[in-house]
């Protein structure tokens, strides 16, 4: 393998125990030596950008934000695609039906036109709550909305989907899922941002836990699976390193000697 060059984390499972929502000493060691030796540090998520959590002292190089579909640095829009406002309205005309509300994210809100027990769990993971507004309807109408949420289940994704074709269901967790443009992906973002860099996929490494990470792994000369990843990503991963909870990153990073 060439030289890394940057390294994409996804955040939840991956650098955050998604018990304790906490990054341990060891892994926050390793983003800081890697940028310190050189190697530049990127988060990939499913999350928003308001929902991104404060790491102590880590200044990231990019955000591959709402899985691909809006990312960018502190300077720059690197890639930004939010969803068809005809596929909005059918998604969540589609999540109606189920008897399912929904949350929308544009670049700098959340919002939601109701809450169950699996949406809330949903935020909970990222130390959130829906935030239900009035005002839903107008909202999808006027603002970009880059990905929405709803609990479900894998037998209700043809439902989700019906009738909107230009979006696509990226899901991570068995409760619920996100929505995002058929155009996106944590593949694409990854894509979007090496060009930015002017770097290749060969000098990338990418960390990942959850089935949205395939397209990152992929994306990227080394893909790695948590030790905690679902089975369908460790078999698409070049490697496993170990579980979050024992500073799998870490240890990856030392025994590659990369750090």
């Amino acid at each position: 393998m060439h030289p890394i060059k940057i390294v994409f984390f996804d955040i939840d499972g991956t650098l955050i125990d998604m018990q304790t929502k906490r990054i341990t000493p060891a892994t926050l060691d390793t983003l800081r030596r890697l940028r310190a030796g050189g190697v530049k540090i990127c988060l990939a998520t499913g999350r928003s950008p308001v929902t991104l959590p404060e790491i102590p002292g880590i200044a990231f190089d990019a955000y591959i934000t709402f899985n691909g579909s809006l990312c960018y640095t502190e300077t720059d829009t690197i890639f930004s695609q939010p969803i068809d406002p005809g596929d909005v309205r059918t998604l969540v005309r589609n999540a109606d039906a189920l008897g399912r509300p929904v949350a929308v994210a544009t670049r700098y809100e959340l919002a939601a036109n109701g809450a169950d027990e699996d949406l809330r769990d949903y935020f909970a993971i990222a130390n959130e709550v829906p935030r239900i507004v009035q005002d839903f309807d107008a909202l999808c109408e006027t603002q970009q909305i880059y990905q929405l949420m709803l609990g479900c289940r894998k037998k209700d994704y043809p439902a989700v989907l019906q009738g909107a074709h230009g979006a696509k269901i990226a899901a991570w967790w068995d409760r619920a899922v996100d929505v995002i443009p058929a155009g996106g992906g944590k593949g694409i973002g990854i894509q979007k941002t090496l060009a930015y860099f002017g770097l290749t996929s060969a000098q990338a490494v990418a960390f990942g836990d959850g089935n949205n990470d395939c397209e990152m792994l992929d994306a990227v000369g080394m893909g790695v699976a948590m030790g905690n990843a679902s089975p369908e990503l460790k078999a698409r991963a070049n490697a496993v390193c170990g579980d979050v909870t024992q500073d799998g990153v870490y240890r990856f990073c030392v025994e590659n000697q990369w750090i």
